[in-house]
């Protein structure tokens, strides 16, 4: 069943200790329509601006079944484009510059084809965005998002009233601490899966995940990367493999979360071993079978 999301299109320059990429396409719906793309076809609404080089995003039109009818190039605006440089211990990482752009004006519409779309992620922008795309939607049966610090600080009012109206939120861990003001993280996803209608997946980084549901919380570890070049996306990758799953199998059961932060997860760990989204490029759904074979068995006890 198809999948919808909405979020940045970015031209990204990376510094990292196994080296450099300058006006890369990055974004967060960039990253995360191509890992959901392996499972299921997706719809992609985003806006770039005239200076978009023409074939910018070919590599996701070349997936085959990531529809781009919802991209915006908009006159007289510019990318987004983003500046960032990790550590040698790649867990930091700091920003150089950031352009907003088309970022900081109004948001892109869905298409009339696309507010059908039954499955939906609203990746990380401001959200008063978020809930004028939401609006636009006309029977979604599961819709998702993620969020930020900024938007945690500085619009909390705003963002707590998104998460009424939503079913799932995917955030790293500072975020759900910093959004409940708690500090035991546990007690934290807890408080944060009563925001939302359904779960809260609280991203933990090398150390995995933990859902939050029906008043359960279930960890996951994470994959045991031994080769990390840019991890630039991968949170974005994570949301994309497993909403990429749960909208291939059609069903928001307990059993299917799992399996779709597993995948999640497994994709996550192939998207940082090479910069923007070239290692995405080397594999197909197979590859990605075959890791979650591995790391199931490696998990299992």
């Amino acid at each position: 069943m198809s999948l919808l999301v909405t979020g940045s299109i970015g031209i990204d320059t990376v510094e990292a200790p196994s080296g450099m990429v300058e006006d890369a396409l990055g974004g967060s719906s960039v990253y995360f329509a191509c890992a959901a793309s392996f499972f299921t076809p997706v719809r992609f609404v985003g806006v770039v601006g005239e200076d978009c080089p023409p074939d910018f995003l070919k590599p996701l039109a070349d997936r085959g079944n990531i529809d781009l009818a919802g991209l915006e190039v908009r006159k007289g605006s510019k990318t987004f484009r983003w500046h960032g440089k990790y550590h040698e211990d790649v867990n930091q990482r700091d920003t150089v510059s950031v352009e907003l752009n088309v970022l900081g004006e109004a948001g892109p519409s869905i298409p009339p084809q696309f507010r059908d779309s039954k499955y939906v992620f609203l990746a990380n922008t401001h959200p008063a965005l978020q809930m004028e795309l939401l609006a636009q939607l006309e029977s979604a049966s599961l819709v998702v998002a993620d969020t930020m610090d900024m938007w945690i600080e500085n619009d909390r009012e705003l963002l707590v009233d998104l998460l009424a109206r939503i079913d799932g939120l995917v955030l790293n861990d500072s975020e759900a601490l910093q959004l409940t003001d708690k500090s035991n993280i546990v007690q934290a996803g807890m408080e944060c899966s009563t925001m939302v209608r359904r779960f809260v997946v609280v991203k933990k980084g090398e150390h995995g995940s933990l859902l939050f549901a029906g008043g359960r919380v279930y960890p996951i570890p994470g994959y045991p990367a031994d080769k990390v070049v840019d991890p630039t996306g991968a949170g974005d990758s994570f949301a994309g493999g497993m909403m990429g799953y749960i909208a291939e199998k059609g069903v928001v059961d307990y059993e299917t979360l799992h399996r779709a932060i597993a995948y999640g997860t497994v994709v996550a760990s192939i998207e940082l071993e090479d910069f923007s989204l070239n290692r995405f490029m080397e594999i197909d759904r197979g590859d990605i079978d075959a890791r979650f074979a591995e790391f199931k068995e490696l998990t299992a006890f």
